[in-house]
C-alpha cells in the first residue's frame, strides 16, 4: 500500500493578513498589528470585554504566557484566557487542588530512581513521556517492581511486572476495588489516615460493594490482579503513583484523579521523599502556562480570582481592576462561539481547529468568530483559518527564558538560532498590540517580565535567574531567597503538630460513570486514542523532520477484531463514529484485546482522528473524553468493481 505522504506546514517569516477576496496575504508588522488591534478593539467595544478571549499557549516561555495572561486582563479587562492544559491535565490540577490545595505533582523525577514501587495508570510513558521513563527504568534497575494498568499492553506495560488490562472507562470501579481490598486487608495506614485525612468512614462505605469479583465482572482485570496490586501498593516502602491521559482524558476526569489519590491516602503515600502522585504532563511548559496564570480561575502563581487579598495586589501592580470572577475556560470558550457571545480570539502557538475533540463542530466555531488573530511559528490550520497570521519565534531554541516541566522544576531556556525572516519575540508582539491598545509596556528582556512574576508570586519568589542556572533549575515552591526547596510536596501532612500540619486532605466519594459514546451493534468497537513515540500531538512540528519510526496513520486492530472483519494489514477500511467518518489502512496490534481499536492525532491533515472524538466534557476541569468513542468499521469497496 502507497503511503500518504505528510503534509508539510511551512514556517512563518512575515505576517499574514486575510484580504478582501478572503485570501492571506504578506503584510507589514505595522498594517498587521494595526489589523489585530483594531478587530479586538471593535469587539471590546461593541459586545464587552468578555466578547474576547486569549489562548495562550503550552509550548511558549513561563515569561511569555505571564505576558499574555496579563494581556488578556489589563488590556482586554477579561479573566477568559486558557491552554491546551485544558485538553490534557486540568482534571489533575483539578483533584489535586481540591485534596491537596496545589496542583502540582507531589514528587520529583529523582525520586522515581530510588522507589520500591511505581504503578503507571493510564501511561504509556515509554513513546508519551521518554525522558521521565528512563527515571522509571533506573528505578526497576534499582530493584523497584512496576505495575501497568492500561486498555493496551503498551510499550510501557511490557517493563511491569503485570500488567492490568481494564475497559476502557472503568478506572473507578477498578481503583475502589483496590481501595477496598486494602482496607479488608488490614494495610491501611491507620496513623496517617486519622491524623491527616478527612472522610475516610465515608470512603470505605462507598468502595465497600466493589469486592474483588464485583470489579473483575466490570474491569475485565483477574480478580487475582487487583489484589496482588492492592498489596504490593500497600505494602511497599515508597510507592510512585503516575498518571497520564488515560486517566484525565474522560468525561469524568476529575473523579478518576481524586479516584487514584485516594489510594495514596489509605496508605500514607504521599508527602514523604520517594512515596508520591505524579501526573505527566505531555508539553514542556504545561505546567508552567497554568502556573503563569494562563489560565481563567487562577492569578499567577496559583492565586485564586475569588480571593480579594489577592486581587487588590495584582491590581496595585499593575494599575487596573480585575473582574471579581472566573473567566471561560476552553471548552466554555468554543460554546461561547457556537452562540456568538465570544467574537475575537487571539491564540497563540495553539491548534485547536485539529487538537479538539469532534473537530469539524470546533472548525465550524472557530469559522463564526467576527475576529481571529494566530500567533505562531507555522501555518496551522488554525492559522490558516485566521483573520491575521502574526510569525513567533521558537521558544525552545530562539527564545530566552523559562519553562515548568512535570515535577514542578523551572528551568532556563536560552536562544541558540537566530529566528528567520521577520520573525518576531512573542512577548515583543503582545507588547506590541498592548501598545496599539493604551498600554504602554517596557519589558527589556525576559528577566525582567521574570522578576516581575516573582514579585507577585511568593511561590517563586526565591527563584532568581541567577539560582535557576546555579542549581540548574528549581523546584516551586520555592519562597526564599537562601534555603532550596524540598523535592517533594505536602511533607506537612507528616507533622505532629495539628497548626504546622495543615488543612487535612479529603478522601474524593466519587462514583463510576461510564462512557458517554455507548457501544452498540451499529458501533460495536470502542476506539481510545494517544500517541507514538515517532510524533507530537497534531504533527505539525514532527511532521517536518523525518523518522524512521514513523509509518503515518493507521486504525489498529487486535488480531481477533482484524480476522472477524477480513481486514489485513495495509487495508484501507472506513471508520465512522456518531460525529463522522474517516479512512485510514489497518495495522494488526497484538497488544490489542478484542473490541478495542487505537489511533493517534498526529496526521490530521491525512486523517482526521478528532472528527471521531466526543465533545463529553468532565464538568469539573472541561476536559473531553478522547479516550472512549463508539465506533464501526467497515471494508471499503475497490473504485473498479
Amino acid at each position: 500500500m502507497k503511503k500518504k505522504p505528510q503534509k508539510q506546514h511551512p514556517r512563518l517569516t512575515h505576517p499574514l493578513v486575510r484580504d478582501g477576496k478572503g485570501q492571506l496575504r504578506r503584510a507589514s508588522w505595522d498594517e498587521a498589528l494595526e489589523r489585530a488591534a483594531a478587530g479586538f478593539r471593535q469587539a471590546s467595544q461593541t459586545y464587552g470585554p468578555d466578547a474576547f478571549a486569549m489562548l495562550s499557549c503550552a509550548r511558549a516561555t513561563n515569561e511569555m504566557n505571564y505576558v499574555a495572561q496579563k494581556f488578556t486582563r489589563v488590556v482586554m479587562g477579561t479573566n477568559n484566557v486558557d491552554s491546551c492544559n485544558r485538553t490534557c491535565h486540568a482534571p489533575s490540577v483539578a483533584g489535586l487542588s481540591a485534596v491537596f490545595g496545589s496542583g502540582g505533582g507531589t514528587s520529583s523525577y529523582e525520586e522515581v530512581d530510588h522507589t520500591d514501587l511505581i504503578v503507571m495508570w493510564g501511561s504509556n510513558a515509554r513513546f508519551a513521556h521518554p525522558i521521565f521513563f528512563q527515571h522509571v527504568l533506573k528505578g526497576i534497575r534499582n530493584g523497584a517492581r512496576m505495575y501497568a494498568v492500561d486498555p493496551r499492553r503498551t510499550s510501557t506495560a511490557e517493563w511491569a511486572e503485570s500488567w492490568l488490562g481494564l475497559n476502557v472507562g472503568t478506572d473507578i470501579p477498578l481503583a475502589h476495588a483496590v481501595g477496598r481490598e486494602i482496607i479488608h486487608a488490614g494495610l491501611v495506614n491507620r496513623a496517617f489516615v486519622e491524623r491527616a485525612t478527612t472522610g475516610f468512614e465515608e470512603y470505605a462505605q462507598l468502595v465497600e460493594p466493589w469486592t474483588l469479583t464485583a470489579a473483575a465482572k466490570v474491569t475485565g482485570v483477574p480478580a487475582a490482579a487487583i489484589r496482588e496490586l492492592a498489596h504490593a501498593y500497600a505494602t511497599a516502602e515508597r510507592a510512585q503513583l503516575c498518571w497520564t491521559l488515560g486517566i484525565t482524558e474522560h468525561h469524568n476526569g476529575t473523579d478518576n484523579v481524586r479516584a487514584l489519590i485516594n489510594l495514596s491516602l489509605l496508605t500514607g503515600h504521599v508527602g514523604r521523599y520517594g512515596a508520591g502522585v505524579q501526573p505527566l504532563r505531555g508539553q514542556n511548559n504545561v505546567q508552567g502556562g497554568g502556573d503563569m496564570g494562563a489560565i481563567p480561575n487562577k492569578l499567577p502563581g496559583f492565586q485564586d480570582i475569588l480571593d480579594p487579598v489577592a486581587r487588590v495586589k495584582f491590581e496595585q501592580s499593575w494599575d487596573t481592576v480585575i473582574q471579581p470572577r472566573y473567566g471561560k475556560t476552553l471548552t466554555e470558550m468554543f460554546e461561547a462561539m457556537e452562540t456568538r457571545e465570544l467574537r475575537a480570539v487571539y491564540c497563540i502557538g495553539e491548534n485547536p481547529a485539529q487538537s479538539e475533540a469532534d473537530s469539524e463542530q470546533a472548525i465550524r466555531r472557530l469559522a463564526a468568530l467576527d475576529h481571529l488573530v494566530v500567533q505562531d511559528i507555522f501555518l496551522t490550520k488554525t492559522a490558516e483559518m485566521a483573520d491575521v497570521v502574526l510569525p513567533a519565534t521558537a521558544a525552545w531554541a530562539e527564545t530566552d527564558g523559562t519553562t515548568t516541566n512535570s515535577e514542578r522544576r523551572v528551568q532556563r531556556v536560552r536562544a541558540a538560532l537566530v529566528p528567520p525572516g521577520e520573525a518576531r519575540e512573542d512577548i515583543d508582539i503582545i507588547c506590541a498590540m498592548a501598545e496599539r491598545l493604551g498600554h504602554d509596556w517596557k519589558f527589556t528582556d525576559s528577566q525582567t517580565v521574570w522578576n516581575e512574576l516573582r514579585s507577585l508570586s511568593p511561590d517563586h519568589f526565591g527563584m532568581t535567574y541567577d539560582r535557576l542556572e546555579e542549581h540548574q533549575g528549581l523546584q516551586w515552591p520555592c519562597p526564599d531567597m537562601e534555603e532550596l526547596p524540598s523535592s517533594y510536596l505536602h511533607g506537612r501532612l507528616w507533622e505532629t503538630d495539628p497548626v504546622r500540619r495543615g488543612t487535612p486532605a479529603a478522601f474524593g466519594l466519587v462514583q463510576h460513570d461510564p462512557p458517554v459514546d455507548l457501544t452498540d451493534e451499529e458501533y460495536p468497537l470502542r476506539l481510545t486514542t494517544g500517541r507514538r513515540l515517532d510524533s507530537y500531538n497534531t504533527g505539525v512540528q514532527s511532521g517536518s523532520f523525518a523518522s524512521p519510526m514513523r509509518r503515518g496513520e493507521y486504525i489498529e486492530l487486535c488480531p481477533e477484531d482484524a480476522e472477524a472483519y477480513g481486514v489485513s494489514v495495509g487495508e484501507e477500511v472506513r471508520i465512522s463514529s456518531r460525529r463522522g467518518s474517516v479512512t485510514a489502512p489497518v495495522w494488526v496490534d497484538p497488544a490489542l484485546r478484542p473490541g478495542l481499536a487505537f489511533m493517534t492525532m498526529h496526521f490530521p491533515d491525512e486523517v482526521d482522528t478528532n472528527q471521531l472524538t466526543i465533545e463529553a466534557n468532565c464538568p469539573i476541569a472541561g476536559t473531553a473524553e478522547f479516550k472512549a468513542s463508539a465506533i464501526r468499521i467497515e471494508k471499503l469497496v475497490p473504485a473498479w468493481t
